[in-house]
């Protein structure tokens, strides 16, 4: 049960790491790997404060409408707002943090060590958890895996290349927005069976499409001056 949990964590934090150039010291990727784990405590904290504000005693959304506001506002934010910080922490006095790779790395430790401790926790907690072990070893896993990509990327190219508000802005904005949409489809089901059942080949599309932004991400930044040239780095 627990290794069905984490293997597809571990095979992603597996690629990732062949995928860098120059390998970041095993320390630090145990060190945010941890910070990803540490932060799932008040990050589920801050969503049945948030969940409870919004929707009271009835924390069941009844519409479409409920279950978007759920999937941005007490998911995304504070989880993603949460791995944000956590990247900060790990990479602000980081002198290992020298390569535009580095940021991706670092993110998909945080956010894949997010998503140890969720996925050991769904599939523990399921009736059936061999199912639940697969579904989310083919979406909820490589979803977090993939907003980690993506706010690695542009930290890396905020750090590195260009400061501008910008990059700065999406560092945030573009992974939250991918995590909100992702856990609208996932949570459709909630209000509407029949709008859920759509949703679900959706969200298999969405998944799909943000696998190849990640990729294309990861080749991006591991491979700097294929894309921009050297004067970008001077």
């Amino acid at each position: 049960m627990y290794t069905a949990a984490l293997l597809p964590v571990v095979v992603l934090l597996g690629y990732v790491y062949r995928k860098d150039p120059h390998k970041e010291p095993m320390w630090g990727i145990i060190k945010a790997f941890l910070w990803g784990t540490a932060i799932c405590l008040p990050v589920a904290v801050a969503e049945l404060f948030i969940l409870s504000g919004l929707f009271g005693n009835n924390t069941t959304p009844e519409t479409l409408f409920g279950t978007t506001i759920r999937a941005f506002c007490v998911a995304a934010a504070p989880e993603e707002a949460a791995k944000l910080l956590a990247l900060w922490i790990v990479l602000r006095k980081n002198p290992h943090f020298d390569e535009t790779f580095d940021g991706i790395v670092y993110a998909v430790c945080i956010g894949l060590g997010f998503a140890a401790v969720e996925n050991v926790l769904y599939v523990v907690d399921a009736e059936n958890w061999t199912s639940v072990a697969i579904m989310r070893a083919l979406l909820a896993v490589p979803g977090h895996y993939a907003f980690a990509i993506i706010m690695g990327y542009y930290y890396s190219v905020y750090h590195f290349i260009d400061h501008s508000f910008k990059n700065a802005f999406c560092i945030f904005f573009v992974p939250f927005m991918a995590h909100g949409v992702y856990d609208s489809l996932a949570m459709s089901g909630m209000a509407d069976p029949v709008v859920g059942g759509i949703a679900f080949f959706v969200l298999i599309f969405f998944c799909i499409k943000m696998q190849h932004q990640a990729h294309r991400c990861i080749n991006e930044l591991a491979h700097p001056i294929l894309y921009h040239g050297d004067d970008k780095y001077e």
